[in-house]
């Protein structure tokens, strides 16, 4: 089966779209996602996941105790990908000034860049709360890294085009709300499960925002959609690669079956391309076939990197088991 683009010739003329057009064009939908996701969206306190109780003074000017790694239940697994979580919602003010720029701050897009942003911000406080009230984590290893990755910034590696950021983040909120989800699956704390589910929900919503509006972008400029999305695909990276040390955490989180290749391309890439049905669609340009091409090659490898990735998994874990039990 196959979706034909929808009808080029607007009012606002067949050619390329700029940005500007585009942001015009979309307004209506941003308006109707706005109002979908407002009706939907349930109000929730960060204060109702930090276990307070628990909380108690650290050393230096109250003169409490010291941080020490066994003073919390949570797993070495989750401490890494929870600080991995944490820091990369830190960079929220880089995040809402990289938005805000493309797609404005006026109207329904400007009302829509404001509460994600507002929505996004309980992320942070919640996280840091729970990781500091349970002794999660060194507070002064986390403070410095706080202020390493934001003193660096962010810049979007998809300020190509209005198209291009439509896109990643409809990929990339999908990606967050799973990191989330298997973070508090290992993390090992109950409390922290529940708290990180409620965030996931948030991101979820958010991803069903950004790719309602990829599906209208589709419809009116498919050739360039397409292409906005294959070059996403293709180039995909998580907003926090800047964090100090992410590298190494990246590859526990991988291992650990946080977030990993096949991960990435079973439950984030393929539900969102299923969704949009991009390899179904029909009478696209030579640019659009172009990069649909691309699209179905980089996935198709993509999965053998994972089946590999697997493999390799597999059989560290088999000699971790020999090991213990040896």
């Amino acid at each position: 089966m196959t979706i034909a683009p929808a009808q080029r010739s607007t009012s606002l003329g067949s050619s390329a779209w700029t940005d500007t057009r585009l942001i015009l064009a979309l307004e209506e939908v941003v308006e109707k996602e706005l109002d979908r996701h407002l009706g939907v969206a349930k109000e929730w306190m960060p204060h109702e996941y930090v276990p307070w109780s628990r909380g108690r003074d650290f050393d230096g000017v109250l003169g409490g105790e010291a941080w020490a790694v066994e003073q919390s239940q949570v797993t070495p697994l989750g401490r890494v990908s929870l600080v991995v979580n944490l820091l990369t919602e830190d960079n929220l003010p880089s995040y809402h000034h990289e938005i805000a720029s493309m797609f404005g701050r006026e109207g329904a897009w400007g009302t829509w860049v404001h509460r994600w942003t507002a929505e996004e911000g309980r992320h942070g406080i919640a996280i840091r709360d729970f990781l500091l009230a349970t002794r999660a984590v060194d507070p002064v290893e986390l403070e410095r890294a706080r202020m390493s990755h934001m003193s660096e910034g962010f810049e979007s590696d998809n300020a190509h085009s209005m198209l291009h950021s439509v896109a990643y983040v409809a990929f990339q909120e999908l990606a967050t709300r799973i990191a989330h989800r298997n973070t508090g699956k290992y993390a090992g704390d109950p409390l922290c499960e529940q708290m990180l589910a409620k965030i996931a929900n948030d991101e979820n919503l958010h991803m069903v925002f950004y790719r309602n509006l990829l599906k209208a972008a589709l419809e009116i400029a498919p050739d360039q959609a397409m292409r906005a999305i294959a070059d996403v695909v293709t180039n995909f990276r998580m907003p926090g690669h800047g964090i100090p040390g992410f590298e190494r955490a990246a590859a526990q989180i991988a291992l650990g079956g946080v977030y990993n290749l096949r991960i990435h391309h079973d439950d984030v890439l393929q539900p969102v391309l299923r969704h949009l049905r991009v390899m179904e669609i029909d009478g696209l340009g030579a640019e659009g076939l172009m990069a649909q091409d691309e699209l179905g090659v980089f996935l198709d490898e993509l999965d053998g990197q994972a089946r590999k990735f697997e493999e390799r998994q597999a059989a560290m874990l088999a000699r971790r088991a020999a090991r213990k039990s040896a």
